[in-house]
């Protein structure tokens, strides 16, 4: 957050100095305000910018084997130009080269599933699918010593995690 501060400040002090720099070989035809609006206009610009790329970036950068399951679109009241393209807030993404398999606990996979949302560090959280069933279990010590024992959650047959490992 504080690099994208600091690049925000950045591209306003380099328009502003862009401007100034028009208004010196326009032999002062603009106006003195323009670089104020020059700036202002293009730290809005990087801040939108980076706000909407936030989701192919973070894409890009995840490994092989990792892969996208689900990504939320959010529109904000405080940025009216979500209103109209709502902008990717949250991604839900499946390590598939780690998913595990218990010898003992046929149809039960063992898979991490990442979580990442716009401003906050990253969330792994070990799911235990039951495919057979259609349910899904936060991992715990009790767990994945006893499958039965997990906390089992039903779950919609659009659920992307099922719909990934499951598939027929």
């Amino acid at each position: 957050m504080f690099f994208e501060l600091v690049a925000t400040f950045a591209a306003g002090i380099a328009a502003a100095g862009l401007a100034l720099i028009a208004g010196h070989l326009s032999r002062g035809r603009l106006p003195r305000w323009f670089a104020s609006v020059a700036a202002g206009a293009a730290m809005l610009g990087y801040a939108i910018w980076s706000e909407y790329t936030w989701a192919a970036r973070t894409v890009d950068g995840l490994p092989d084997g990792v892969e996208v399951l689900r990504t939320v679109e959010e529109a904000r009241f405080w940025k009216p130009w979500t209103h109209v393209v709502p902008q990717t807030t949250r991604i839900m993404a499946l390590d598939r080269q780690g998913v595990q398999t218990k010898a003992d606990a046929q149809g039960i996979l063992l898979a991490d599933v990442y979580l990442f949302a716009r401003w906050t560090p990253p969330a792994k959280r070990p799911q235990l699918v039951d495919c057979d069933g259609r349910a899904r279990a936060d991992v715990s010590t009790a767990a994945l010593a006893d499958p039965d024992k997990a906390n089992w959650r039903s779950v919609d047959g659009d659920d992307p995690l099922i719909e990934a490992l499951c598939q027929s």
